[in-house]
């Protein structure tokens, strides 16, 4: 049973559909990524999962369950819209905020100051918050999102802001949230950190669910059929030609070849037929980015509605 069940949830602003019908899960325990270009849905989606709207038609389960007012406090939201007091210092915000999650404040400042620490913030316990840079902003969001444990996440657009070293730490504490069973979603334009993070997709599109399944799967299915083997050493030339590379790249030490492979075609008997002096430095199938398979969806979308 999935933890999360969205089931034909439809949502109308005036003339704008801004969802239609749309039906997604999110196992428990899993990284879901929540794609789509702007203007797609997701926010709405969001706004609806997190009571702050409701839909016109079709529900939200949680646990299996129509998700109520209480089970808010087993979610955790981190809007792309930032919302923090600037004239509030940094560890008292903080500390207001985890007393709304339902701490006392003895827990929320002795949490608090572990994340703190964690996250190398601290000595900014008594600044206040329009002191730090958007980044350091970030940081302390994240924080306050996550303070009361919820078994459920969302982050719109967590990475906003972060340098590459920062946007490393993040990554790696998600990936420690979810190795603790919390279950997450993360709505995001950076298609690395999905392919890095995310167990499954669903691509949003025009208010309608596109393009859903398990990350890897749905990277194979979209798969153009070719692999490509790097080596050491200098192959024959009527080897080469009776491959039929779509590319080939040879270099005083070896090359490259990219080659066409059929459905069933096993690359390891192709490459037991390479001479044996040759030495395999790469071989693989290869799979289209999630960049890329998002911007072949959306593309191949937008030129039938013209």
């Amino acid at each position: 049973m999935p933890y999360l069940e969205v089931k034909q949830v439809s949502k109308r602003y005036a003339a704008h559909t801004a969802l239609d019908a749309v039906s997604l899960s999110v196992r428990e325990g899993e990284i879901f990524a929540l794609l789509g270009p702007n203007g797609a849905g997701k926010s709405s989606l969001i706004r609806i999962i997190n009571r702050i709207t409701a839909p016109d038609s079709g529900e939200v389960l949680l646990a299996g369950k129509p998700i109520r007012e209480e089970d808010l406090r087993n979610i955790g939201y981190l809007p792309e819209e930032r919302g923090l007091y600037p004239k509030m210092k940094v560890g008292e915000h903080a500390v207001y905020l985890a007393r709304l999650k339902g701490l006392a404040k003895h827990d929320a400042e002795e949490r608090i100051r572990h994340w703190f620490q964690r996250l190398d913030i601290e000595p900014w316990w008594e600044k206040k918050v329009e002191e730090l840079s958007k980044g350091m902003q970030q940081k302390v969001q994240f924080i306050c999102t996550v303070i009361h444990e919820p078994k459920l996440l969302i982050f719109d657009e967590p990475f906003s802001g972060f340098d590459p070293v920062n946007a490393e730490i993040l990554k790696q504490e998600i990936l420690a949230l979810k190795a603790r069973g919390t279950t997450l979603i993360l709505s995001t334009h950076n298609m690395q950190s999905v392919e890095e993070l995310c167990d499954s997709i669903a691509l949003i599109d025009r208010a309608h669910v596109v393009l859903s399944g398990d990350t890897e799967e749905v990277r194979r299915s979209h798969s153009k059929g070719t692999a490509l083997i790097s080596y050491d050493g200098m192959l024959p030339a009527e080897f080469v030609e009776q491959l039929s590379p779509i590319e080939y790249e040879p270099n005083a030490r070896g090359g490259m070849l990219r080659l066409s492979l059929g459905a069933n075609e096993d690359l390891r008997q192709l490459l037991a037929h390479l001479p044996s002096h040759i030495n395999i430095l790469r071989a693989e199938r290869e799979f289209p980015s999630m960049h890329e398979i998002f911007l072949e969806t959306v593309q191949a979308r937008s030129d039938r509605h013209e």
